[in-house]
């Protein structure tokens, strides 16, 4: 299986361990792929360095991980331009899950959800992810 994570799921799973958007991070992580591209993995390195987050993850938290999320992921290149969302930001998201042949995108965004499916790629929340992907792959 391979997935895509929206941005924010991913930081509140770094912010937030014991979270739904943790919890489904890590179940992905061992039922399958969860797949990165470049501009995905600039996009939360910027996000993540905003000052805003400076009370809840120290610098070497993010820089570790930034390197954790790499490492655990699949690089994908874009090979396919998409302009459908309201949202021109989540664009890139579609992108790479098209790109990467992905089963699954985990988002809380409704710009995003309201997609599902989109090229017959099931768009999820964090919670329905878990109770998909958990009950039917365990």
């Amino acid at each position: 299986m391979r997935f895509v994570f929206d941005t924010n799921v991913l930081i509140s799973a770094l912010l937030f361990e014991q979270s739904t958007p943790a919890q489904a991070f890590f179940a992905a992580l061992k039922q399958g792929d969860v797949l990165l591209s470049a501009p995905l993995a600039d996009e939360i390195n910027r996000i993540l360095y905003q000052t805003k987050f400076d009370r809840y993850i120290t610098y070497e938290q993010r820089e570790e991980f930034m390197i954790a999320l790499v490492e655990s992921s699949v690089l994908v290149e874009i090979a396919e331009t998409i302009s459908v969302c309201r949202d021109p930001k989540d664009n890139m998201i579609l992108e790479l899950a098209v790109s990467g042949k992905a089963d699954a995108i985990v988002t809380g965004d409704s710009d995003l959800l309201e997609l599902n499916p989109f090229h017959n790629i099931t768009i999820l929340n964090p919670r329905d992810f878990l109770t998909t992907y958990l009950s039917t792959n365990s």
